[in-house]
């Protein structure tokens, strides 16, 4: 992969990354004015939907394979309960630590897993050992996180008093 290649991957992952706190800010808001935050999450993937179909119709993308649809293992099929676990998670969380702190800990935890799924290989991923840099990266990210999420901590407790 070249230099060039690589960053413009780069630059795409960091632009999905960076939808992320907007999505949740937003959606914590909807799940306010709904009622309750699942009903934000039905209305975020009914969203979802609507904006997907007329992409995938413009794009002209075949249908699925029936035949693949009938044998996947279940565990393929997992990735929506995911989705729905991370946007009602992040609707009831992100009021409560904030969009700095709850982004911080859900990178934390999603290093943490993806160190997991790249040293056992899981779901078809390439294998990539759990080397000391690796950890010592996670650690630093979780100090990173620490950091961002108590580092007001004393001077809230100062106004308080």
């Amino acid at each position: 992969m070249t230099m060039w290649h690589w960053a413009g991957l780069g630059a795409l992952a960091l632009m999905a990354g960076a939808v992320v706190p907007f999505q949740s800010a937003i959606n914590a808001n909807l799940g306010r004015g709904l009622g309750h935050p699942l009903w934000a999450t039905l209305a975020s993937l009914l969203v979802s939907i609507i904006v997907l179909l007329p992409v995938i119709i413009a794009l002209r993308l075949p249908l699925p394979s029936l035949a693949f649809i009938t044998q996947a293992p279940l565990w393929m099929w997992a990735g929506g309960a995911f989705g729905v676990c991370f946007i009602s998670l992040a609707l009831m969380l992100l009021p409560k630590l904030g969009a700095s702190g709850f982004i911080a800990l859900a990178l934390a935890g999603q290093m943490l897993a993806s160190l997991l799924l790249d040293h056992f290989g899981l779901f078809g991923l390439a294998q990539r050992q759990l080397t000391t840099p690796r950890v010592v990266g996670a650690l630093l990210l979780m100090a990173a996180v620490a950091l961002i999420q108590f580092a007001n901590a004393p001077a809230k407790a100062l106004a308080a008093a």
